[in-house]
């Protein structure tokens, strides 16, 4: 079962309010910002032998002594220890998130890229306070390890059956990568559990969380929370196009922009089946727009 983004919850109804929310390719910025902040920290560690990144991690006690810029600057601090590792990842890193943002669109792409930051900033600030002595070591976990993890459990959602080279020559289905990354997570989680650190098995928890909340609609399908309609309304089009050419003189009138064939003749319009009534949009608004329902 393929999941799409068909839903009418209030992320949903945020996005098609505010189309222009968000920053376009947000993770080529952040993939780049991670490779220059690896450089930079090569340069640092010759000249002074010294590690730029640990001014740049997530350590909850710094941050309240003032050092503000580390509950963002923790997006760019690269998960790769060689050149090689670093450009495999940043690349992989970018082909995840570029196929959701092309799925999703740009607002709720950054919306979810958002909640991920906030989520995991709050959750490891709550445990960093609450174990004091554990604050460094939440830093070597590496917060934006398991928020980039958690694009590609979304990619997993919509595009389980697709097929990815591992290690670019065994072919395995995503969602079963995807089964194979969460199993190790758990067990990393377990391990801490064992050793007495039961808060910093909690930090991926963050991300998880964010996932759930943007993946919800097909979760609901999937256990059968809600059900779908099995008899959705019949479009008449034919009607609806000769009552629109009636009364306003064009075929089609996008009920978001005002657009019209013609308007824009080469422009393609579709009736919506989920609207009350016979609303019509243009090729940019018939899957981003709020759908009508009158009481």
């Amino acid at each position: 079962m393929i999941y799409r983004n068909r839903g009418y919850g209030p992320i949903d109804r945020f996005c098609a309010k505010h189309p222009n929310f968000g920053i376009p390719n947000l993770m080529k910025i952040i993939v780049f910002g991670q490779i220059a902040v690896y450089l930079v920290n090569m340069l640092v560690y010759v000249m002074f032998k010294q590690s730029f990144l640990s001014y740049l991690q997530f350590v909850p006690a710094l941050i309240l002594n003032g050092q503000v810029w580390r509950l963002v600057t923790w997006v760019v601090v690269p998960n790769a220890s060689s050149p090689f590792m670093l450009l495999l990842t940043c690349y992989f890193y970018y082909w995840i998130a570029a196929m959701l943002e092309r799925e999703w669109g740009t607002a709720r792409f950054t919306l979810f890229y958002l909640g991920g930051m906030v989520l995991s900033v709050v959750l490891g600030m709550a445990l960093g306070l609450g174990q004091m002595n554990l604050t460094h070591t939440i830093a070597s976990l590496n917060l934006s390890y398991y928020l980039n993890l958690s694009i590609f459990l979304v990619l997993a959602v919509l595009y389980g059956e697709m097929q990815v080279l591992l290690f670019f020559v065994v072919p395995v289905k995503m969602k079963w990568m995807a089964l194979i990354d969460v199993v190790l997570v758990i067990v990393d989680m377990v391990d801490l559990f064992k050793l007495g650190y039961w808060m910093l098995a909690l930090v991926p928890l963050a991300s998880f969380i964010n996932f759930f909340i943007f993946t919800w609609p097909f979760w609901q399908a999937k256990l059968g929370i809600v059900r779908h309609k099995t008899d959705p309304k019949v479009i008449h089009f034919k009607q609806a196009q000769k009552q629109a050419q009636e009364t306003k003189g064009y075929h089609h009138k996008c009920a978001v922009c005002g657009i019209t064939d013609a308007d824009d003749p080469d422009m393609e319009f579709r009736y919506c089946s989920k609207c009350d009534g016979y609303y019509c949009y243009c090729a940019n608004h018939i899957n981003n727009h709020v759908h009508i329902h009158k009481n």
